[in-house]
């Protein structure tokens, strides 16, 4: 299960590669990044209907599948934040568009290790090996408002043979379990400071 996860989301070639070689391997969500409840967002008045556009890619480039997977979960957390009226896979009334984007980049990249959360363990051991991932939040409320643009951070930890676990970090029971988890976290950061910028409406 978990290396089917892998390689579905195209994890770093360091994690898949020693999970083939060690045949076993335990992986983990990082704490640093939080679950917010919707219950603190902030709710406009009045909501408005939006139209989502996800996808996920695999070091800027768009992977299907992974989008594939995980829009239906993306859109049903959308929905559930609170913030808009409607929203929707198409346009919508006055053309209101979400678009996030889940990023899967290696640690070692430095367009994500700059500005990372304070809490990952870079230098990693050779038995230990993370992926980064970086959620974007861009939304145009009407033709004539600047775009509101709002990022979070997250990361999954593979570990193989006897290593520890990782510090700051929660086991989970599959790859398919850390990627649901690793998901609904970082986009309900990205949906809560966007609820919470003054120019949201």
């Amino acid at each position: 299960m978990i290396i089917q996860s892998l390689r579905l989301f195209k994890l770093s070639f360091i994690a898949f590669a020693a999970m083939m070689l060690v045949g076993c391997a335990s992986i983990y969500v990082d704490n640093a990044t939080k679950e917010i409840n919707p219950a603190q967002f902030k709710v406009p008045d009045p909501k408005h209907p939006v139209m989502l556009v996800f996808e996920f890619q695999t070091k800027g480039v768009a992977n299907a599948k992974a989008t594939d997977y995980l829009k239906t979960r993306v859109l049903d957390q959308v929905k559930g934040s609170g913030i808009f009226s409607e929203v929707s896979l198409t346009p919508v009334p006055e053309n209101r568009v979400l678009s996030i984007t889940l990023n899967n980049v290696p640690l070692t990249d430095d367009a994500f290790s700059k500005g990372f959360v304070t809490g990952l363990t870079f230098g990693l051991a050779g038995s230990t090996a993370s992926d980064g991932y970086i959620c974007t939040a861009r939304y145009l409320g009407g033709s004539e408002q600047a775009a509101i643009v709002k990022q979070a951070r997250h990361a999954i930890h593979v570990t193989m043979g006897a290593k520890g676990a990782p510090a700051n970090a929660t086991k989970a029971a599959s790859g398919d379990e850390a990627v649901h988890a690793m998901t609904r976290q970082i986009v309900s950061n990205v949906l809560n400071d966007l609820s919470h910028d003054s120019s949201f409406q």
